[in-house]
This record gives structure tokens, sequence and C-alpha cells, in this order.
């Protein structure tokens, strides 16, 4: 019975330092998202990128298309690329089509690319950077004057569907390769 009155209150104690020492690790493991920010890139590395690798900095720069990434520190954390458009694609082929067609309109006129900002591809170097990066550029179409949709040209994937669905975007439709999921922006 002595044993344990003494036993308890270190226990306890134990318990309360390890709680203060995991917290205090979670905290400093996302510290870097607080002084992240969007930029824009002129290139980036395209043998990092899980979903489309084959495409490179050319194509991801041309016709209003652009890259994005969360840098910190010097480091970029989480890259993301956008196609501008006046339609929804079903595949690369027809991003690049509708892309092209929305940059040589806005020539014509006021040189606002596209109305829906199409991401074709994001990927994360650290833990909480592809929800930054998504929370970020929506912040960024957010305040554009030209855009009023954020629509994703996804893989079909489980992978792709729970970042999208978890993120809060809504599934429009599944196409034979892609699919497409709208992020609301009001």
């Amino acid at each position: 019975m002595k044993l344990r009155k003494k036993l308890r209150p270190r226990i306890k104690a134990r318990i309360r330092k390890n709680k203060q020492i995991i917290n205090k690790n979670i905290n400093n493991f996302f510290d870097w998202i607080k002084g992240a920010e969007l930029v824009e890139l002129k290139k980036c590395n395209t043998e990092e990128d899980p979903v489309r690798p084959e495409l490179d900095n050319v194509f991801r720069r041309s016709y209003g298309r652009k890259i994005y990434g969360v840098k910190y520190k010097g480091d970029i954390y989480a890259v993301m690329c956008f196609a501008y458009t006046n339609k929804i694609p079903k595949n690369v082929e027809e991003l690049d089509k509708f892309s092209h067609d929305a940059f040589l309109q806005s020539a014509q006129r006021d040189q606002n690319v596209g109305q829906i900002a199409i991401a074709y591809t994001v990927w994360s170097k650290k833990k909480g950077g592809g929800k930054l990066i998504v929370k970020e550029v929506f912040k960024k179409i957010k305040k554009s004057n030209h855009l009023n949709r954020l629509v994703t040209l996804s893989p079909l994937t489980d992978m792709a569907t729970k970042f999208h669905s978890h993120n809060g975007a809504k599934l429009i439709r599944v196409n034979e390769t892609t699919q497409n999921f709208e992020y609301k922006v009001l």
C-alpha cells in the first residue's frame, strides 16, 4: 500500500512531463507553417512530381500556366501547378488545349487568362505542406478579379480522392483517366 502511494505521484508527474514534451515537439513540427509563404516559381524539379512527372517546366510555364510553391527559410516544401482555362478539362491534352485557347483569348481582351484555375498536380515534401498550399492558393484565387472557380484535374486514386475531400472539395466529374474536384470560391 505504501509503495503504491509513493509511485502514484511519480507516475502522474512523468505523464505530465511526457505530455509537455510531446506537445512541444508537435508545435515545433508545424512551426514552419506559420512562417511559410506562397511564391510563384520559374521551375520545379519535375522528377519529384508524383502525379505528372512527364510534364516538363516549359509545359508548366507556357500559355498562362503557373507553378506555385510554399517557401520557408529558402526551401520549397510544397508545389502546385495550375492552368487557367474557361472550360474544365478531362485530361492533360484538353488542359493544354483549353489553357492555350484561354491565353490567346486574353491577348485580345484584358490580359486576364481564363476564369477557372485548374490545379493539375500537387505534392508536398513536408507534413502539412499539401494542405497549406491548397489553402494559400485558394486565398490567392479569391483575391483575383477574374478567377471564379478552382477545379482539379486529379488522377483516379484513393489518395487524390481523400486529399481533396478532406480539404473541402466536392467531386464534380469522373473521367476515363482523371477526376475533377471543385473547391467553393465565394
